[in-house]
């Protein structure tokens, strides 16, 4: 299985808004347990609406974050990737926790506006192409 986490590189917790997210840490799981991980930049990607997309790539097949819009839900649901928003703290412990079955989160988790520069509504031009 493959996990991501949106990842704050600076700290090591799940970055709180997955539109604005600039690291990926990328798990591979095997009998319950992690056996590799790596932290891949978003940069280059194409923006928020290629995320989804960069993830299939990547054979993600769940999802952790802190906030996300519903465009970005639909995209990742037309990739295949489950999703487990409104994660906090250690994205190693959310992800051992996941694994064990008992992660904390929260589906009705949404992105935060930064002083209205960012919409969450913008499902239409998210696209998953493998």
């Amino acid at each position: 299985m493959i996990i991501a986490a949106c990842y704050d590189n600076t700290d090591g917790t799940v970055f709180g808004h997955f539109g604005r997210t600039e690291y990926f840490k990328i798990y591979t799981v095997e009998n319950g347990s992690v056996v590799r991980s790596e932290v891949v930049s978003t940069s280059g990607t194409g923006g928020h609406e290629a995320l989804g997309p960069f993830l299939a790539r990547n054979n993600v097949e769940v999802l952790i974050a802190g906030g996300i819009g519903q465009g970005a839900r639909v995209a990742l649901a037309n990739c295949g990737i489950q999703l487990f928003p409104g994660v906090t703290g250690s994205a190693d412990e959310a992800v051992n926790a996941f694994i064990a079955g008992n992660l904390s989160y929260d589906m009705n988790a949404t992105c935060h506006h930064h002083e209205g520069e960012h919409q969450c509504s913008h499902g239409e031009g998210h696209h998953c192409h493998h």
